[in-house]
C-alpha cells in the first residue's frame, strides 16, 4: 500500500498528467453524454416503426452497434433507422475502438509506466555511505571523469535534475541521484558529511549556486570546482570552494610542457623527491639505429629506461628492443643521472645529432587551451603562433594568423614547413583528428601533439599520427586522486601513468627479479620509497620488498589495472598514504602537515611536469603551506590560533 500511495504520489505530482488527466475524463464524459444521445433517439426511432423497448434495451443496443458486436434481435427495418444504425456504428468504431485506447494509453496508462520508473530512481543516497565523491553536473566528460576515479576504486555518485537521463544512466551502471542541485535537502539525502569530495562540475554561475547549498548543509566537505573563467575563481572561493581549478589552462600547458625543445638534451617530466622523470627523443642521436643494449646508457649514464614512444604507442623495454628515428625514450634517474645523459649526447653530437627545426611552433586553436599553451611555450622563450578562424586578443611574443588550419596556403604563412611542433587544441575530437592526419601528411618528421576531449578518442588520434595525446578528463582525474590520495598516481601521457602503491602480503619478502612484476602485469618498477623515507632509484633487483615500502610504477591503463588485480591495492602496508578517508580528513582540519607534505611532490613540481596541481592566486594560507583551508567565522582557518 505504501509503494502505491507512493505511485500516485508521483503521478499526479505532475503538472502535465493532471493536465492530461483533465483531458481524458472529458474525453469520457463526451462518450457518455454520445451514448445517452443515442438511446434516447433510439426510443424515438422505433416508436416511428410502431415498436416499444426499455430504456435498458435502448443502451444495449447503442452499445452493441458502437462497439460492432453486430446485430442481433433488435434491428430497424426503415430507412431513417437503418440510416441511424451506420451513424452510431460508425461514431462508436471512431471513438470506442480508435480514440479511446490511445486516449488512455497517452493520457493514463504510459504516464502511470513512467510515474513507476520515476519512483525506481533513487533519491538519496544508501544509507551509511561515507567516504564517497559526489559529481554534481552530468556531461559526457563527467561521465568520463566519473569512470577514470571508479578505475581507481572511488566511489562515484552523480546528481542530475533530470529523471529520464537519470534512468538511462542507472541503466549503464552509474551511481545517479536526482534532485535540485540548489536544494539543500538533496545533499543531506546524499550524506554530504560523510563524503571525501564534492565535485561541481558544472558553469561557473552554476557551480557558485552548489557550491552555496552544499556549504548551507555542511562546512566542512571539501569541494573541488572547476572555473572556465579566471574572473570566476575568486567568486568560487567566496562561495566555499576548497581547490577551484582551470583544468583547460592545465591542459594547454601540460600540452606545450610536452614540446621537444632540444635534442641535445632529456626533457624532465616530473620530480618525485630525489627521483625524476624524462623524455628524449632519439631522432637524429647516436641512439637511433641501435638497441638499448648497445646504447649502454644504464652503464655510463646510470638512468634506467622504462619505456620507449613510438608513435604514440608505449612499449616496454628489452635490452634488444631497437630504437629507430621515431622513438622517444623515458628514462627514470636522477637529477646527476640524467645531466650524465645530456653530457653524452652532446659529446656525441658529432657523430650526427641534430638539432630542432628553427621555426615556430604552432599551436591550432585559439581558445583557452590554445592560449594557455602559447603563453607557456612563450615563457620558455619559443617562437609561436596560433592559427584560428576567429580573431585571438593580441599578446606580446604570440604570433596569429587568421584561417582555416586545414587551408594549406595558411599553415604555410604560419610557418609549418619549417615548425618543430605543432599543438592541436580544439574542442572538437573531428577537428582534431581531421587536423592531425592532414599535419602528418605535410610533416612526417614533425612531433604532433593533439588534445582529446573524449577518452574513447585517444586511440583514434594515435592511429591518425599524433606523437602524444592528453585529455581534459586524465588531467581532472589526476587532479583529483591526488587530492585524495596525495601522489598516488601521475599522467605521463594519456593512458600511460606513474603511480605509487604500497608493498602488500603478496609481495612481502620477494624480489623484484623473482617477482616478475614486468611479465605478469607490464609495469616497470622505477623506484622504491623505504620505511625511514629514503628513495631507491632504479633499484636493485635483489633486493627483497619490506613492510612499509612504497613502490613506484610506471605502466600504461591496463598495466595497472592488472598490477591491482594480481597483488591488490587493499594490501597496502602504509595505509596513510593510500587511504582517502584519512587525507580528506587532514584537509578538513586545515592542518595536515603530513598530507600538505605528501602533496608536495605533485603541487610544488608542477611547473616541471606535466601537471599543474593548482593555478590558484596566492593566498594566505597558500603561503603557509595550506592547500585547503576551511574557514571559521573568525575569518581564520581551522586549527589556527
Amino acid at each position: 500500500m505504501k509503494y502505491l500511495s507512493s505511485q500516485l504520489s508521483i503521478f499526479l505530482r505532475e503538472r502535465g498528467v493532471r493536465r492530461n488527466l483533465g483531458m481524458f475524463f472529458r474525453f469520457l464524459l463526451v462518450l457518455v453524454l454520445m451514448v445517452v444521445l443515442y438511446s434516447i433517439l433510439f426510443h424515438y426511432l422505433m416508436q416511428y416503426e410502431g415498436r416499444s423497448y426499455s430504456w435498458i434495451t435502448g443502451l444495449y443496443w447503442t452499445l452493441t452497434v458502437m462497439t460492432t458486436l453486430g446485430f442481433g434481435d433488435i434491428t430497424f427495418t426503415s430507412d431513417p433507422g437503418k440510416l441511424f444504425s451506420v451513424v452510431v456504428l460508425m461514431t462508436g468504431v471512431l471513438c470506442l475502438l480508435v480514440m479511446l485506447p490511445f486516449a488512455f494509453i497517452q493520457y493514463v496508462y504510459a504516464p502511470w509506466l513512467e510515474a513507476q520508473k520515476k519512483g525506481t530512481v533513487p533519491r538519496g543516497a544508501p544509507a551509511g555511505l561515507k567516504g564517497h565523491i559526489i559529481v554534481v553536473g552530468v556531461s559526457p566528460v563527467a561521465l568520463d571523469l566519473v569512470n577514470e576515479l571508479a578505475r581507481y576504486g572511488f566511489y562515484c555518485v552523480l546528481l542530475t535534475g533530470d529523471t529520464q537521463g537519470a534512468l538511462d544512466l542507472l541503466d549503464q551502471g552509474y551511481h545517479v541521484i536526482v534532485g535540485d542541485y540548489d536544494d539543500g535537502a538533496v545533499y543531506q539525502r546524499l550524506n554530504v558529511g560523510e563524503a571525501a569530495m564534492l565535485t561541481a562540475m558544472d558553469s561557473d554561475v552554476r557551480n557558485t549556486n552548489i557550491i552555496f547549498s552544499a556549504r548551507e548543509v555542511n562546512a566542512d566537505v571539501p569541494v573541488v570546482a572547476r572555473a572556465e573563467k579566471t574572473e570566476s575563481i575568486d567568486i568560487l572561493y567566496l562561495a566555499g570552494a576548497s581547490r577551484v581549478f582551470q583544468f583547460r589552462t592545465l591542459l594547454g600547458e601540460a600540452l606545450a610542457r610536452r614540446v621537444h625543445i632540444d635534442r641535445s638534451r632529456c626533457s624532465v617530466l616530473t620530480e618525485f623527491g630525489p627521483l625524476l622523470l624524462a623524455e628524449a627523443p632519439a631522432k637524429g642521436t647516436f641512439l637511433a639505429g641501435g638497441s638499448i643494449r648497445d646504447s649502454e646508457l644504464r652503464r655510463t649514464t646510470g638512468i634506467n629506461i622504462v619505456g620507449l614512444w613510438e608513435r604514440g604507442r608505449f612499449l616496454l623495454p628489452q635490452a634488444d628492443t631497437m630504437i629507430s628515428e621515431e622513438t622517444v625514450l623515458v628514462m627514470a634517474g636522477t637529477a646527476s643521472q640524467l645531466s650524465s645523459f645530456d653530457a653524452r649526447l652532446r659529446r656525441e653530437a658529432g657523430s650526427g645529432a641534430e638539432t630542432s627545426p628553427d621555426g615556430p611552433v604552432l599551436v591550432l586553436g585559439g581558445g583557452r587551451v590554445g592560449l594557455a599553451a602559447a603563453r607557456n611555450l612563450r615563457g620558455r622563450g619559443l617562437e609561436v603562433v596560433i592559427v584560428d578562424r576567429r580573431e585571438v586578443p593580441a599578446e606580446e611574443g604570440i604570433g596569429f594568423v587568421k584561417g582555416d588550419a586545414a587551408d594549406l596556403a595558411v599553415l604555410e604563412s604560419a610557418g609549418i614547413r619549417s615548425a618543430p611542433s605543432v599543438i592541436i587544441t580544439t574542442h572538437d575530437d573531428d577537428t582534431n583528428i581531421y587536423l592531425t592526419i592532414y599535419c602528418r601528411r605535410l610533416r612526417p618528421d614533425m612531433q604532433i601533439i593533439s588534445r582529446a576531449t573524449l577518452g574513447r578518442n585517444v586511440g583514434i588520434l594515435h592511429s591518425a599520427g599524433a606523437d602524444l595525446v592528453l585529455s581534459l578528463v586524465s588531467m581532472m582525474s589526476d587532479a583529483i586522486i591526488n587530492l585524495l590520495s596525495p601522489g598516488r598516481v601521475f599522467m605521463l601521457s594519456e593512458g600511460l601513468n606513474l603511480f605509487r602503491v604500497g608493498v602488500g602480503r603478496k609481495l612481502l619478502g620477494r624480489s623484484l627479479a623473482s617477482s616478475d612484476i614486468r611479465r605478469d602485469t607490464g609495469c616497470s618498477v622505477v623506484a622504491i620509497r623505504g620505511r625511514e623515507g629514503q628513495m631507491l632509484i632504479n633499484p636493485d633487483p635483489l633486493r627483497e620488498f619490506q613492510a612499509g615500502d612504497d613502490l613506484y610504477l610506471i605502466g600504461d591503463s591496463g598495466a595497472e589495472s592488472a598490477f591491482y588485480e594480481r597483488y591488490g591495492y587493499e594490501d597496502c602496508a602504509n595505509r596513510q598514504m593510500c587511504e582517502p578517508w584519512s587525507v580528506r580528513r587532514a584537509l578538513i582540519d586545515g592542518g595536515a602537515d603530513w598530507a600538505a607534505e605528501a602533496f608536495s611532490d605533485m603541487a610544488e613540481k608542477a611547473a616541471s611536469g606535466p601537471m599543474s596541481a593548482s593555478v590558484l592566486p596566492e593566498r594566505e594560507s597558500q603561503r603557509e603551506g595550506h592547500d585547503v583551508s576551511r574557514k571559521r567565522g573568525d575569518g581564520k582557518p581551522q586549527g589556527s590560533a
